[in-house]
């Protein structure tokens, strides 16, 4: 890139990056330290400062691309039954559920692929791989049933 006026290369920051890595890192680790605390009590200090939303539910983690992979992992093991649903129970194992979010995760890495960092990469990969290997191991055993 050049300064258009003197026509020399213009420098540019790379720094920020590893910056906004270390801030990332750090919220991520307050919010896992934050999720750590009774429930109860984060609504109730949040409802009494008036910083807690809606119904005083506690914050929602940020909107980054590992979220949205683990929102659609989850609900691959979700359809799989491999987690207790919201009532603590097994879910009933709904395979064409599955297949479909790991469809849409397949998507995701097809679209993105070249624009993502390195572990965010690595982290989709691994995650499309073992849901895959769960799925046909589950749609192998409800053949056999």
């Amino acid at each position: 890139m050049f300064d258009e006026q003197e026509n020399k290369p213009v420098e540019t920051d790379e720094s920020w990056k590893e910056q906004v890595k270390a801030e990332d890192a750090a919220l991520d680790q307050q919010m896992a330290s934050e999720s750590e605390v009774d429930v109860e009590s984060v609504s109730t200090s949040e409802t009494a400062s008036g910083d807690g939303g809606s119904h005083g539910s506690p914050p929602l983690p940020p909107a980054d691309f590992s979220i949205l992979v683990s929102m659609f992992s989850t609900q691959v093991m979700l359809a799989l039954g491999m987690v207790p649903g919201p009532d603590g129970k097994t879910a009933r194992v709904d395979i064409n559920a599955a297949r479909h979010f790991i469809d849409l995760l397949g998507v995701l890495e097809e679209k993105t692929k070249g624009n993502l960092s390195n572990d965010e990469s690595e982290m989709l990969q691994n995650s499309i791989h073992y849901l895959r290997m769960a799925f046909v191991e589950q749609s192998g055993s409800k053949k056999s049933e």
